[in-house]
């Protein structure tokens, strides 16, 4: 049953992102990643990655990229290819640009390009609110606390050098968190309108949940959908200005099941020559932007 109504046809869409990836049988999934093919050679292939689907297994997940890898590298080549390999991860809601190896050297080669931060990453997001200034680096560690609530959970969040002195106001170095981790993202806004605006960031570092903690809880401007790190202390959807609401024809009740809206848009990758990947933006990240009225880049 489709409703007739565009707004409970979009939220029937919205509701069913998550969901519809995990009923299919595996076979299903992996012919869907061969469609969503954008590149490979001998060394390579290059999907981009549907919203919803995890790269790994967990508790109540019963499809993610690393089961299908044996079954899509024989769609790809023949019945005697050997599994791909992961070479990096993005979160299950994230879309856009994911790199794959075809074997257990060129997987270890491109882990390393990671880790030494010889890739480049570009992503695109729309956040609520403006960031100040429009464009910049965040530069803060990154910490896994547990949030002590009535529903204990564990999040990332900012575990700063440095803070303000109350009394006068200069800046003090203050005791390094131990277990923090380097985090730097570039960022710069693209667009506003509607309380929002689309931002494109650049990663420096690849911490877990970077650019949604530093965009959350360093800029102060959640990315859209981001049900988890638009708040400290509860788990609850994310509260979303009246503006934006109208703009969406979404009521605030049905904000939960607003999606993620972050996309790995490009990445660049040294193999031999310079490796340049696309991915454009997934239908409801289109239609997010139109509604919102935020001018899509020309790119």
């Amino acid at each position: 049953q489709i409703p007739k109504d565009p707004t409970q046809r979009w939220l029937r869409e919205l509701t069913a992102l998550s969901q519809q990836l995990q009923q299919v049988h595996p076979n299903v999934l992996a012919k869907i990643l061969k469609q969503r093919t954008v590149y490979q050679n001998e060394e390579i292939v290059v999907i981009d990655k549907p919203y919803g689907l995890p790269v790994h297994g967990g508790p109540g997940i019963k499809n993610c990229i690393a089961d299908v890898l044996p079954i899509l590298a024989k769609m790809l080549e023949n019945m005697k290819a050997e599994p791909l390999h992961l070479c990096h991860r993005l979160d299950k809601e994230t879309t856009g640009v994911m790199v794959l190896a075809r074997s257990k050297e060129a997987a270890e080669k491109i882990r390393l390009l990671f880790k030494t931060r010889q890739v480049e990453k570009i992503y695109w997001a729309i956040v609520l609110g403006d960031p100040d200034p429009v464009e910049g680096v965040v530069e803060i560690p990154i910490v896994e606390k547990e949030v002590q609530s009535h529903q204990s959970h564990y999040k990332m969040t900012l575990a700063p050098n440095y803070r303000l002195c109350p009394e006068d106001g200069k800046v003090m170095k203050i005791r390094k968190n131990r277990n923090a981790e380097r985090a730097v993202t570039r960022y710069r806004r693209l667009a506003g309108a509607s309380a929002c605006s689309l931002l494109e960031l650049q990663p420096i570092t690849g911490v877990k949940h970077q650019i949604r903690v530093h965009l959350a809880y360093g800029l102060g401007c959640p990315i859209l959908g981001d049900h988890k790190y638009s708040h400290w202390s509860k788990l609850a959807p994310q509260k979303l200005p009246e503006l934006t609401l109208r703009r969406l024809k979404l009521e605030q009740s049905k904000a939960r099941h607003l999606p993620l809206h972050l996309h790995a848009h490009r990445l660049c990758l040294p193999l031999g020559q310079p490796l340049d990947f696309v991915c454009k933006l997934p239908p409801f990240f289109q239609k997010t932007l139109r509604k919102l009225e935020l001018d899509i880049p020309k790119d």
